[in-house]
């Protein structure tokens, strides 16, 4: 016996086996119980999503027999005619190769003769977009007074070249996407009936693959089938024969990425090449993978956003927070750009390892968003002590006056301005703090970049220039330098945002209040221990209970 493809055994033969679409399944047999059908119909949509297979259904729904609950019987004489192909009712035309004037003017010859057996004649018209202006005009009359015994039935993948003048005579169902979930439960469904050993990971990557069109599942799910006949059907043998990536790539991809290892980078496209994977494939993937990583990062409920297990959901999460939003929305653009290039490209490989150079090495570009990168990296390598700095950051504003048990050491300063031997102002002075208090101000100074990054939003850009400074027990003092980032950061909730920061990742209930720094206020004060001071100063100190 002749073998039958997959999507051709197990094309819908009534409407509760059409999966997807259940919004035009309804309405249409709606109108067939109530007798309200239309005389033409546009069905417009993605390929494989059922708009062929819903027309022909309709066209043997509407001529049935015995019909009971408004979906062909499949067992009367117009049902297996219609079926067969062998009944002069219903009419299929390919527009692709008939598109002129004479193929429609045909029709509306025919469309004068009323049915001979059945009540309707049924004109199904393919990729009608393809028809040529005059055969368009020529449909026009035709469609906008028929007899009452004529059904057109449009079905089209480009919907924007379709007329206006040709849209408004219509009834127009759009067609969607199908989702994976359902792909993956029909996939099962036939996998049982046709006997076929299959991983579930596996029928559920072709149900990904097939982005929406049950019938290019089907299409794939044979082939592999085909491919390793006898065997079962691993998620494997599915990712050898599309030429597919397996996720685990993506990730060493974007670590690679992250840290700035072009080397790595470009060992990795080598990897794929020699593994014969699909290279546009693979761009189009790991787009996909940096949208999840920025879907991860920007919502609360990403588990509802993202069809993938627990396991790879929690890997997805620990890859996002290796870098922030914008760094992604530069990652994404640029293979976005490669996905329109290398479509038509005779060297992929080249231009993949040329965007993954662009990603690593931003300071090659010229343009904003390589400008931002770079500036944050060189932000994030002073903050880890990469970069000398000539006034260091930990050197703040004394204490504010009344706080107690503060030693000013400043002998040394009062000698330099009495003596004349320097600059009053170049000797920073130093503070002594309570134990507790030192090490709640050096904990939140050492991770204060990170914080700020952590945060993110309005803290990232209005705290870029702050400073820390003691305020007391279990109080920290948020000073600014900018006015107008001073009046964005002093809010409460922004205060109650990082404090509530600081408690859930420190465990430190830490109190923060804001000012504005003075103008010529010194910043270079160092803050030290009572242990400290004894062990590193020998003469005498001088106490002072007030600060003025």
């Amino acid at each position: 016996m002749t073998y039958t493809a997959l999507y051709r055994k197990w094309r819908p033969a009534g409407f509760e086996d059409v999966k997807g679409q259940d919004h035009i399944v309804q309405t249409l047999k709606n109108q067939i119980e109530s007798g309200r059908i239309g005389h033409a119909y546009l069905f417009c949509g993605t390929r494989g999503t059922g708009k062929t297979s819903i027309a022909k259904i309709f066209a043997r729904a509407v001529n049935c027999e015995e019909s009971a609950d408004k979906s062909p019987c499949g067992q009367c004489r117009m049902c297996r005619n219609i079926a067969a192909g062998s009944s002069l009712n219903v009419v299929e035309i390919d527009a692709a190769s008939n598109n002129g004037v004479e193929n429609i003017r045909d029709i509306r010859e025919q469309v004068q003769y009323p049915p001979t057996e059945g009540r309707y004649r049924v004109y199904i018209i393919d990729e009608v977009h393809m028809l040529s202006t005059g055969a368009f005009n020529a449909l026009l009359k035709t469609l906008e007074e028929p007899p009452s015994y004529v059904i057109f039935i449009l079905a089209t993948t480009e919907v924007h070249r379709i007329p206006v003048t040709v849209l408004s005579r219509c009834q127009r169902y759009d067609f969607k996407r199908i989702s994976v979930a359902t792909i993956l439960d029909r996939l099962k469904e036939l996998a049982k009936v046709e006997k076929i050993e299959a991983e579930e990971k596996a029928l559920t990557y072709i149900a990904r693959a097939a982005d929406g069109a049950m019938r290019d599942a089907l299409s794939l799910l044979d082939q592999c089938v085909a491919f390793h006949f006898g065997e079962k059907l691993t998620y494997d043998h599915v990712l050898d024969i599309l030429g597919a990536v397996d996720t685990g790539i993506f990730s060493r991809m974007f670590r690679a990425v992250v840290q700035q290892n072009t080397a790595e980078c470009i060992y990795l496209v080598e990897e794929l090449v020699i593994q014969g994977r699909e290279m546009g494939q693979f761009v189009t993937d790991f787009i996909w993978y940096m949208r999840n990583l920025l879907v991860v990062q920007t919502t609360d409920n990403a588990e509802d956003l993202l069809d993938m297990s627990a396991e790879n959901r929690k890997a997805l999460e620990e890859d996002a927070q290796l870098t922030d939003g914008e760094n992604l929305m530069r990652y994404i653009r640029v293979f976005s750009e490669l996905s329109n290039q290398i479509r038509y490209a005779s060297q992929k490989r080249i231009l993949i390892e040329l965007a993954f150079i662009r990603l690593t090495k931003p300071q090659m570009e010229h343009d904003y968003d390589s400008i931002i990168e770079r500036l944050n990296r060189i932000e994030e390598q002073m903050e880890e002590g990469a970069f000398p700095n000539p006034l260091p950051i930990n050197h703040m504003p004394s204490l504010q006056a009344g706080t107690a048990n503060t030693v000013i050491i400043n002998t040394d300063v009062k000698a330099a301005a009495s003596e004349g031997t320097g600059d009053y102002r170049s000797a920073p002075q130093q503070v002594t703090l309570p134990k507790g208090q030192l090490e709640d101000l050096q904990l939140i100074r050492n991770q204060w970049g990170k914080i700020v990054r952590a945060l993110g939003g309005v803290i990232r850009s209005s705290f870029r220039d702050t400073i820390v400074e003691p305020s007391g027990d279990s109080c920290l003092c948020v000073v600014f330098t900018n006015v107008d980032n001073y009046e964005i950061g002093r809010r409460p909730t922004i205060m109650g945002e990082l404090e509530t920061y600081v408690k859930n990742t420190y465990g430190k209930d830490i109190y923060f209040k804001t000012r504005l720094l003075g103008s010529g206020e010194r910043m270079d004060t160092i803050y030290v221990s009572d242990d400290e001071l004894k062990d590193h100063i020998h003469m005498d100190i001088t106490i002072e209970d007030d600060i003025g």
